[in-house]
């Protein structure tokens, strides 16, 4: 597939049609579509809602906002980066790192440096992208940031997200941004790394994978925390099962933040056959980068 074409939508007809985009991506619940005159009352005042195009086709877009974060030393300018939605059709399919990429172009030249965005941190293939590819770091968990979601991909579970931070003047993102950029981690450096595995869900004899009952006592530098490598397969199936790996994961993540571990990276692996992925939990300045 070549890359598509990407550019700023500002036109009330080019954003019905990011409209009708996210009913495709999030079906189910019409309240939680952002609305044409919203899109177009934030790309007129300083936001920028940009949509990738095969020929005259929408397949993609990214919408965001300049916001405020408080820090010790008073409100601080930021990019929101609120929403990205790619067509059903041609996801995995490097479109969203072509949006994310001209996003953080954009946002550069607006002359700001910190971008933040939520995503679900059961969903591996956002955590591929967000943490992986694009070099975003987590060290906030919002429990139901979104309250009650009503849409086919969310409903009846917590909406809990991770929100990044995407520091787009450092080393570390211009260099996974770049034309060279560092190949994505696998499990092949995990073992050459001899980091061990935080914990070791079961299998159960449908294939599926339980999470631990109870966490393990924080004490390596280095934990390697595996999720299910396809949740909404999983809680399709198991939807009990679901719950207990969004409960889990809570605690995990929000046990790990207070104890000042920081998601640094992301593993997956296809592992002939048997995908896994593993969520780069680190302490102080230690990565796996250094193992390999």
């Amino acid at each position: 597939m070549s890359l598509p074409n990407i550019r700023l939508i500002e036109t009330p007809d080019e954003l019905h049609e990011v409209e009708e985009l996210q009913r495709l991506v999030w079906p189910g619940s019409e309240t939680d579509i952002v609305p044409m005159h919203m899109m177009i009352t934030v790309a007129h005042n300083g936001g920028l809602v940009l949509g990738a195009f095969e020929e005259e086709k929408l397949i993609g877009f990214v919408y965001g906002f300049p916001g405020l974060e408080t820090t010790p030393d008073g409100p601080r300018p930021k990019h929101c980066s609120h929403q990205m939605g790619i067509h059903p059709e041609y996801r995995d399919g490097g479109i969203g790192f072509s949006l994310k990429r001209a996003q953080w172009q954009m946002v550069r030249h607006q002359g700001l440096d910190h971008m933040t965005w939520t995503y679900d941190p059961l969903l591996s293939r956002n955590a591929r992208l967000n943490i992986s590819k694009l070099g975003a770091v987590c060290t906030t968990y919002r429990e139901s940031e979104y309250g009650e979601m009503r849409d086919g991909i969310n409903a009846g579970l917590p909406s809990d997200r991770f929100q990044v931070d995407w520091w787009i003047n450092s080393r570390r993102v211009e260099k996974r941004l770049s034309k060279s950029p560092r190949p994505p981690l696998t499990l092949r450096h995990v073992y050459r790394s001899g980091v061990k595995f935080f914990y070791t869900p079961q299998t159960r004899t449908d294939g599926l994978i339980v999470p631990p009952e109870h966490l393990p006592p924080f004490e390596e530098r280095l934990l390697l925390a595996e999720i299910p490598v396809d949740f909404p397969g999983l809680k399709a199936k198991d939807f009990a099962l679901g719950r207990d790996w969004r409960f889990f994961t809570r605690e995990l993540f929000e046990t790990a933040f207070a104890k000042n571990y920081i998601v640094t990276d992301f593993v997956f692996d296809a592992n002939e056959g048997n995908p896994r992925g593993l969520y780069v939990l680190t302490h102080g300045d230690s990565t796996l980068d250094e193992f390999e």
